[in-house]
């Protein structure tokens, strides 16, 4: 061999580039500093507690690393504390949901941009938040944590369900379950660095999460019994020798913002004391058994196995999971008829669009509203859509309540569809009047071209306050 070549050869070894001894380039994996077993997404600073006993029992018993995303920083309530509002409550309330998760051992917390909105309806919320902005970052965050697990609020209308916002979370986390495993939605999240400068893409990997599970704060819980696997946040810990619920109410002393006069009683109360509010059924914050109530999944199982169970397997593709309709099938084509409008209408698309057809919802369409305000009544009216038509709408109330406005009489476009409201002016009522207040359940009828196109009803119960109804 000629010298030069062999001298070459040497050297090439000895600057480590010879092609026998060369090694294999190191492709970094995932941050296991992320990864999470149970993510809870909820909407505002203090929701967190919904799940927080049970948080407690994944991690010290079961050894499950959990993370928590909160969906806005809650600046549009009240400071019962300070005089802090707006902004500069949200910065607090920051804070102080990052200092609540770190009383559980909760370190990985992350914020979406959404505004905290003070109504009932999930649609001003899903606006107010900017859904697109904030599903593609739900979906990033899944893609980052990849967790098993999600634990979220129950999208849906209940009475004692009050804020849109909650509705609004349990809408953007079914949407990015469905959609963080698709290798085709928000690519950017997905593609890697192309220099050593990219700073736009993410170079994250899909995932697909196994199940979703929701909490709700309807006031009849026992509607949920058998929706979903139960636990006890009475349970003593082995670990930590101390129930479940008081890890809970020691983190949720953190919200001072919200909460400043309980905190101020139960901090001087005896742990005798604490045991005796917790444990009685009429005052403890925490049910006794809580459900976690099933809303979805893409692998195996009923809805009251464990929360874990059958998370190892394949996931199925969620988009074999939509059903064609949860109500028996779509109305006829130009057939006369009408339907609750709003949130009812928006969920009745949505629940057959994501598969949610098992999930646990109110057997008929019910609200709670402020005793003396106005309720409305969103209508979806189906007529000809080749030529106008005359709507007319008859509503039985209670003595004392009042529809409007004017005669309920409605000159519709040629449209397949049209959206119409119903104001109801509710009576003031005193204290008494209102602990005694039942449910009044109140029927629309409708009338299309003077021939009857069915009614709906809604069941509303007055409260003596409340968020209202729509923004």
């Amino acid at each position: 061999m000629n010298r030069l070549v062999k001298c070459a050869l040497v050297m090439a070894c000895c600057a480590g580039i010879c092609v026998h001894a060369q090694a294999p380039q190191k492709v970094n994996p995932a941050d296991e500093r992320y990864k999470a077993d149970i993510l809870i997404v909820v909407a505002h600073p203090d929701d967190e507690a919904f799940f927080t006993p049970y948080a407690v029992k994944a991690l010290n018993d079961m050894h499950k690393r959990v993370a928590v995303v909160f969906g806005t920083r809650g600046g549009s309530g009240g400071n019962r504390y300070t005089r802090e509002r707006g902004q500069a409550m949200a910065n607090e309330r920051e804070i102080e949901a990052r200092e609540a998760c770190t009383k559980l051992g909760i370190r990985n917390v992350w914020f979406l941009d959404g505004k905290d909105s003070a109504s009932q309806n999930v649609l001003d919320s899903l606006s107010n938040w900017g859904h697109g902005a904030n599903l593609e970052r739900l979906v990033g965050l899944i893609r980052l944590t990849r967790p098993d697990v999600i634990l979220t609020h129950h999208p849906g209308v209940f009475v004692g369900e009050n804020h849109g916002d909650h509705q609004a979370t349990g809408v953007l986390v079914v949407e990015a379950f469905d959609l963080a495993g698709n290798p085709t939605v928000f690519p950017s999240q997905l593609s890697g660095d192309m220099t050593h400068y990219e700073s736009y893409l993410s170079n994250l990997q899909p995932w697909q999460t196994r199940k979703i599970y929701v909490g709700s704060d309807a006031e009849d819980g026992k509607q949920f019994d058998g929706s979903g696997p139960t636990y006890s946040p009475r349970e003593i810990s082995p670990s930590l020798k101390k129930p479940y619920w008081r890890v809970a109410l020691d983190s949720a002393m953190s919200h001072k913002t919200q909460f400043p006069e309980d905190i101020e009683r139960m901090s001087k109360m005896t742990d005798e004391q604490l045991e005796k509010i917790m444990n009685d059924p009429n005052t403890g914050w925490w049910g006794d058994p809580s459900t976690l109530i099933f809303a979805k999944s893409v692998v195996g199982g009923a809805a009251t196995d464990g929360v874990f169970s059958h998370v190892e397997e394949k996931p199925a593709n969620p988009a074999t999971q939509v059903v064609a309709s949860c109500s028996g099938g779509a109305p006829n084509a130009g057939e006369a008829g009408v339907e609750l409008g709003g949130p009812w209408h928006f969920y009745k698309d949505f629940y057959p669009a994501h598969g949610l057809c098992g999930l646990k919802v109110a057997k008929e369409p019910e609200i709670g509203v402020k005793a003396g305000t106005t309720l409305i009544i969103p209508l979806v009216v189906r007529h000809d859509a080749l030529k106008p038509a005359q709507l007319s709408v008859t509503v039985n109330l209670p003595a004392g309540w009042k529809a409007g406005p004017g005669d309920l009489k409605f000159a519709l476009p040629g449209e397949a569809s049209t959206a119409v409201s119903i104001q109801v002016e509710t009576p003031a009522l005193s204290g008494e009047e209102l602990r005694k207040a039942q449910p009044q359940e109140l029927r629309v009828k409708a009338e299309v071209d003077g021939k009857p196109a069915g009614e709906v009803k809604l069941n509303v119960v007055l409260r003596g306050g409340g968020l209202p109804q729509s923004l």
